[in-house]
């Protein structure tokens, strides 16, 4: 099992912003990646207990990216975000194995409430 929590997203603001929130929930160790691929090499390599994944990225958008993920490790915990929140690709982000879509721009409290929902206490909080 590994441990930290991966944040892909091509805007480092965003990352930014996630990052805080995590780490205000107790989490001390966060993975950023800023494309698609980058999400994947470091989903293998260290395995996180969650992945917060943007759609839109350069080289691989996150709908191929969750799907490589997922054939990696079915039991991967993935929560996609996207300012595109159109039925079909929600649609798509769940059938791929998704636990949750999240429509950008997210409030940080609406953040924080979904994170704690799959992070459990396993965090050091």
């Amino acid at each position: 099992m590994g441990h930290g929590v991966l944040v892909a997203d091509d805007a480092s603001f965003v990352r930014l912003m996630i990052r805080q929130v995590l780490v205000r929930l107790g989490c001390s160790e966060v993975l950023e990646a800023g494309t698609g691929w980058e999400a994947i090499e470091m989903y293998q390599a260290s395995r996180p207990v969650l992945t917060i994944l943007d759609i839109t990225m350069p080289e691989l958008n996150g709908l191929m990216a969750l799907e490589k993920i997922m054939s990696f490790d079915p039991l991967a915990k993935v929560i996609v975000c996207s300012a595109i929140a159109q039925k079909n690709i929600v649609r798509q982000a769940l059938d791929l194995g998704a636990l949750e879509f999240m429509v950008k721009p997210f409030r940080t409290d609406e953040l924080e409430k979904t994170l704690r929902k799959y992070l459990g206490s396993g965090t050091g909080s």
